[in-house]
This record gives structure tokens, C-alpha cells and sequence, in this order.
């Protein structure tokens, strides 16, 4: 492929790709505003300490095969069939083993009644495994548009149930229904949309030579997924459920913004890397254009965040969820650098050093393991730190393994993030000052907003930072092309 077809095909799946999980988010935001205003924190707490289950098991059911799918050139219905009837078989075990195990949840985190919640919530593992591998076809051929329209209006029809219910006093059932809904709705909308179908065919020999690849990358994601979703989990095993809540949205709002950059950028980074994972320069020189886009959006929307991180939660929630702001802004250092982290991944799987992958996971886990033993007893802003440093520790190590495998090192990646920082650093602490006196939540919010992102895009300009000018220039071609 050619540099100016790859750069097509990057800024068409990119406005896709963020469409995608920029709409998510929103819908997401918009009604966790109006379940979060109508749902008691325990009830939210509950929700919170199943996710790890939920996350696990669909890493498991995937087993590293999608992206092994996607890895791979002339693939038969045979391939595409053996690994579906793979994950449904692995769904339905996993969730008798959970079904079973449900009494068990009770008693590890002191809730009975999240016996009867896990066991309808797990339902949800199984249902989204029917879709799997046309999702996988659908991002092999870059449809990102219609991947975007079956996760938004699956995402929203689930969205205005679960508020309906909330309404109607349904609580926590009301979450579970948001769940089960999406899934159920996403997988229908992925069968509709897609014209391939399962045949009765299941060979073991391809599901092998998949698992050779997929294996370690299974390993890594495990490793992964545990480490992301562990806290409300471990919180739950010691606090009271309103203290998961607390800590487990907080970290869904920080999460708001940097979730959806990533994954914008990383379905991007997925088919780009993997067209030129032959070419060591270019690959990069396109990780020095990714890590540089991402500073030039996340540092100046995670400084803005932090700053107006009280009057936010004031102003949608009331003080029903302040409880939640320490843990909110403590965790909004760790979001800023996530989507880098999420790109230096792609990375290694696009190199097919799945050994890499596995290496940095196994590192992580231990370095969080002594993390959450040093960190947790002190407490929960202790263990919001501890996550903040684990987050950093792990992008210092992504960083210098991508310096031995392209050359992509800890300095080009200084050299190219610092500018940016520096300049969003500067800009927030002149807003904050100037805004200090502001009692007004939505007046202290817009102006933070409008004052850091002015000044920050006008520096940038007159810096003339490489991000700055290359909107300037999109923006240019996009007036030439309307004349």
C-alpha cells in the first residue's frame, strides 16, 4: 500500500474508529448522569465488583484468536467457523462455572444478594460471544462505519431501558438490564449487518496453528485485564459497597476521555502497523505522529479535568458522589498516559512479538501485586496511587522495549510528548489562578475550559508544534476541496 493510500485509509478509520467511541462515551456519560442521580451507591458497588469476571472471562472466550484472525491473510469459512464454535463452546463452560460459583461471590464480598445479580449479569459473557467473530470480520475490512452503528444503537436502546427501569424503582436490576441489553442488541445488529454465517465445521489443526500465536497474547491480556479490573474487586473484599462505587466511577469518568482516545487510535494503530510492520523507519516515524497526536489531545483534557474535577461531580451529581472526587483526580494522572500505553501494545502484536507482550503483562503484574501490598493498607487514596505509578512504570517499559525493536526510544518518545505537556502544564495554572474566585460550578467549569484550551492551542501555534500545524493544514485542504 502506498503512503498516500495509507494515509487515507488512516484518516478514514480514524474519523470512524472516534465516532464509534466517542458516541459510546457520551451515551455512557449521558446515562450514568441519570442512573447515578437515581441508583444508591451499594447498588453501583455491586455492579462494580463483578466486572473483573465479566472482563476475564471475555478475554478467555476470545483466547488471543481475534487477533490472530485479523493477523492473518486468506482465511476459509473453515478458519472463521472453527474458531467460533471455539468460543461459544468456552462461553457456555465459563458460565456454568460462574453460575456455580455465585454463592461464593456472596460470601467474598459480604453481599447475598449479589448472587441472583451474577448470575443474570453473567448471561451477558455467553451472548457476546455469538458475535465475536463478526466483529473481528468487520474490523479485518476497516467497516468501522458499521461497526459504529451497531454499537451505538445497541448502546442506546439498553441505555433508555435501564433509565426506564431506574424510573420505576428497579435499582440494581435496572444496571444488569443495560448490560444484558447491549449485548443482546450489539450481537443481533452484528448478525444482521454481516453476511457471514457459521458452517458445521471445526478443524483442530487450524485452531492450533492460531493457538501458537494466540497463546502468549492470551497470557498477556489475561495478565492485562486482571490488573485493570481487580480494584473494585479487592475493594469490595474490605470496604462497604458505597466505597466501591466511590472509587469504581470515579474511575469510569476519568476514564471517559482517555478510553475513547484510545481506542479511537488503537483500531487505527491496529491495520496501520500491521501494513508496514516490514519497515522499521516507517513504523517509526507513524509511532512518533501517534504518540504526538495523542499529547496534543490528552494532557490538556486530563489537566482541565483535574482542575474542575469538584465542580463537575457538584454540578451532575450533586453531593450524593463527592465522596468520589480524590480518588477521581489522583486517577485522571494515570488516564493522560493509558492511551499510550494502548498504542505501544499494538505494537508489539503488529511485530508479532507476542514475547514482548507477555514479558511487559508478567513485569506488570508483579510490580502491582507489590504495589497493592505495599499501598493498600494505607488506605483507598493510597491504592489510587498506587495505580497511578503502576500506569507510569508500565509506559517506561513499553518505551524501552520499542527502543530495541524499532528504535522508537525513551527520548524520541521525551522528545516528542514533552512540548506538549509543557505547554498544557502552563496553560492550566494560569486558568486556575485566574478562575480561583469563581463560585458559579458551570461559569468555573466553561471558563477553565474555554481559557486552558485557548490558550493552549494558541501556543501551540506560535510554537509551531507539529499537531498545530498539521490541523492548520487539514483544515485548509478540507476549504480547497469545498471550492
Amino acid at each position: 500500500m502506498t503512503e498516500s493510500s495509507l494515509k487515507s485509509k488512516t484518516i478514514l478509520s480514524l474519523f470512524w474508529s472516534f465516532i464509534d467511541k466517542f458516541g459510546q462515551q457520551m451515551l455512557n456519560f449521558v446515562s450514568m448522569l441519570i442512573l447515578m442521580n437515581i441508583v444508591s451507591a451499594k447498588e453501583y458497588g455491586i455492579i462494580g465488583s463483578l466486572a473483573i469476571f465479566i472482563a476475564f472471562s471475555s478475554i478467555l472466550i476470545d483466547s488471543g484468536f481475534g487477533r490472530a484472525l485479523l493477523n492473518r491473510q486468506n482465511l476459509t469459512d473453515e478458519d472463521y467457523s472453527t474458531v467460533f464454535i471455539f468460543n461459544i463452546s468456552l462461553s457456555l463452560g465459563l458460565y456454568l462455572l460462574l453460575f456455580i460459583s455465585a454463592p461464593l461471590l456472596g460470601e467474598l464480598f459480604h453481599t447475598p444478594e449479589i448472587i441472583p445479580v451474577s448470575r443474570i449479569l453473567f448471561i451477558s459473557i455467553v451472548i457476546n460471544a455469538f458475535g465475536l467473530i463478526h466483529q473481528t470480520i468487520l474490523t479485518k475490512i476497516a467497516d468501522f462505519k458499521g461497526l459504529s452503528k451497531i454499537n451505538l444503537f445497541s448502546l442506546l436502546i439498553a441505555d433508555i431501558v435501564a433509565v426506564i427501569m431506574a424510573i420505576n424503582n428497579l435499582g440494581v436490576w435496572a444496571l444488569v438490564s443495560q448490560t444484558l441489553l447491549n449485548a443482546f442488541f450489539r450481537t443481533i445488529f452484528l448478525w444482521i449487518y454481516s453476511r457471514w454465517r457459521p458452517k458445521t465445521r471445526f478443524s483442530k489443526k487450524r485452531l492450533s496453528a492460531f493457538f501458537s500465536f494466540s497463546s502468549k497474547l492470551l497470557a498477556s491480556n489475561t495478565i492485562s485485564t486482571i490488573a485493570n479490573n481487580i480494584y473494585p474487586s479487592l475493594i469490595a473484599m474490605y470496604y462497604p459497597m458505597n466505597q466501591v462505587a466511590y472509587f469504581n466511577q470515579a474511575k469510569k469518568y476519568q476514564d471517559i476521555p482517555f478510553l475513547t482516545m484510545s481506542n479511537t487510535f488503537r483500531s487505527v494503530a491496529m491495520l496501520i502497523l500491521s501494513e508496514v510492520n516490514k519497515d522499521r523507519e516507517r513504523m517509526k516515524r507513524i509511532m512518533s505522529k501517534l504518540m504526538k497526536s495523542i499529547s496534543f489531545i490528552s494532557f490538556p483534557v486530563g489537566l482541565i479535568m483535574i482542575i474542575t474535577a469538584e465542580s463537575l461531580f457538584f454540578l451532575f451529581f450533586k453531593e450524593k458522589w463527592l465522596a468520589a472526587v480524590p480518588y477521581f483526580r489522583v486517577l485522571t494522572f494515570a488516564g493522560m498516559l493509558s492511551p499510550f500505553i494502548f498504542i505501544f501494545n499494538e505494537l508489539f502484536i503488529a511485530k508479532e512479538k507476542s514475547t514482548y507482550f507477555l514479558g511487559v503483562e508478567i513485569i506488570k503484574a508483579i510490580l502491582l501485586i507489590i504495589l497493592i501490598i505495599v499501598l493498600l493498607p494505607k488506605g483507598l487514596m493510597a491504592l489510587a496511587g498506587s495505580w497511578v505509578i503502576y500506569i507510569t512504570l508500565t509506559l517506561l517499559i513499553s518505551v524501552i522495549l520499542s527502543g530495541k525493536l524499532i528504535g522508537y526510544t525513551p527520548l524520541h518518545f521525551l522528545k516528542d510528548i514533552l512540548p506538549y505537556l509543557t505547554v498544557a502544564l502552563f496553560c492550566a495554572v494560569i486558568s486556575y489562578y485566574i478562575t480561583l474566585n469563581i463560585q458559579n460550578s458551570i461559569l468555573y467549569i466553561l471558563s477553565n475550559a474555554f481559557l486552558t484550551g485557548g490558550l493552549y492551542i494558541s501556543l501551540c501555534r506560535i510554537l509551531r508544534l507539529e499537531m498545530s500545524e498539521e490541523i492548520e493544514n487539514w483544515f485548509s485542504n478540507l476549504k480547497k476541496k469545498k471550492k
